[in-house]
């Protein structure tokens, strides 16, 4: 009578697992503590940033231990849906405080987090350790494709108003367009990622197993960083003035890398560690797909729900600054990537470009 292997569902938490729950825990009641007790607003901003930084990073993970069930399709949905809560729950606080010049250099500073600094070092990385790193260069191609649409639609109405064309009379109403124009664009994508083929180069080593996590755990840990990523953000953005007065640091900078590295880039340091064993298809992806992310549903929805929530209203009018800085990132790693091979000199590059621009805002 034969046998069959089963793989029977148990608890089994990984040291990084561990780390990201109790640490995530640990930091929310710091958090906590920092809020209504003062102990410093640098101190109170350092700690809310950590936990900001763990939750998005426990969102991810519960996210990814869900979408095994479903497929890879699945679970770039799932992602789009609720990887950026955080740095929403960041930006509504944010905006309802007056913050609007935090929050745009936020959403800049998003993007560039993952297409200079953590593609930067997944190529790094990956090439000091493996040499060349090829990838698939059409799936390059239709990504770096999306993006610079995706940005460029998002960066016409500060071309507008800059040229002082009539649509500027009228930026609000415009950033709504482009926000909904941008939300349709992504609704037709996600049939297209959920049919997606897992035919991968990659596919083998990254060989699908059965979820280390049970349902309840999941979905468990996905509510409860939801929500403490919704107080936290509260309290962040709570000490964020006091901090960068403090600091002495400009709201832009604070925004562009501070906002965004907390926010964001944590929850793709795993991008970082698929490039180390040269799985470059799947790290590229996830990389990739985190900035699309955000041009795509996390900018439009700020931009709506900033209309309904009192405080600031926010419009896609970004600095000249940012405009540029945006823009030559992504043109710059267009001509890195569109090839569907890297090594790690052009690593090291996104990073000093990443550094240029991220020093260029120091004083706002």
């Amino acid at each position: 009578m034969p046998t069959a292997t089963a793989h029977p569902q148990q608890l089994v938490l990984t040291r990084s697992d561990r780390v990201i729950v109790f640490g995530g825990l640990g930091a929310v009641v710091l958090a906590g503590l920092t809020r209504y007790v003062d102990l410093g607003s640098v101190t109170a901003f350092a700690v809310s940033a950590l936990a900001i930084a763990l939750l998005a990073s426990l969102v991810g993970r519960s996210v990814e231990q869900l979408g095994d069930r479903f497929g890879a399709g699945a679970t770039g949905v799932l992602q789009s849906a609720l990887g950026n809560l955080p740095e929403l729950f960041i930006g509504i606080f944010a905006l309802r405080a007056g913050l609007v010049q935090v929050v745009q250099a936020a959403i800049i500073g998003s993007i560039l987090a993952n297409i200079l600094l953590v593609l930067g070092l997944a190529f790094l990385v990956g090439g000091l350790r493996h040499g060349r790193l090829r990838f698939d260069s059409t799936r390059a191609r239709t990504a770096v494709a999306m993006l610079i649409l995706s940005v460029a639609a998002m960066v016409v109405p500060s071309l507008a108003h800059y040229v002082h064309a009539p649509a500027a009379r009228h930026e609000q109403v415009l950033s709504s367009i482009v926000a909904i124009m941008l939300l349709v664009v992504f609704a037709c994508s996600v049939p297209a990622s959920i049919r997606r083929e897992p035919a991968d180069d990659d596919a083998d080593d990254h060989e699908a197993e059965p979820p280390r996590w049970p349902l309840w755990l999941a979905v468990g840990l996905l509510t409860a960083a939801s929500v403490s990523a919704a107080l936290v953000s509260d309290w962040f953005v709570h000490s964020l003035t006091p901090a960068i007065e403090a600091l002495d640091i400009s709201p832009a900078f604070a925004g562009l890398v501070i906002v965004a590295i907390a926010g964001n880039a944590v929850e793709n340091v795993v991008g970082i560690q698929l490039a180390a064993r040269n799985q470059a298809n799947y790290a590229l992806s996830i990389i990739i797909n985190s900035p699309l992310q955000i041009a795509l549903v996390l900018a439009p929805v700020l931009v709506l729900v900033s209309t309904v929530i009192g405080g600031a209203g926010l419009t896609l009018v970004f600095a000249p600054m940012l405009v540029a800085a945006v823009a030559l990132s992504v043109v710059t790693v267009a001509f890195i990537i569109i090839d569907g091979e890297a090594i790690w000199l052009e690593g090291a590059a996104l990073l000093g470009l990443y550094g240029v621009i991220a020093a260029s805002f120091w004083w706002g």
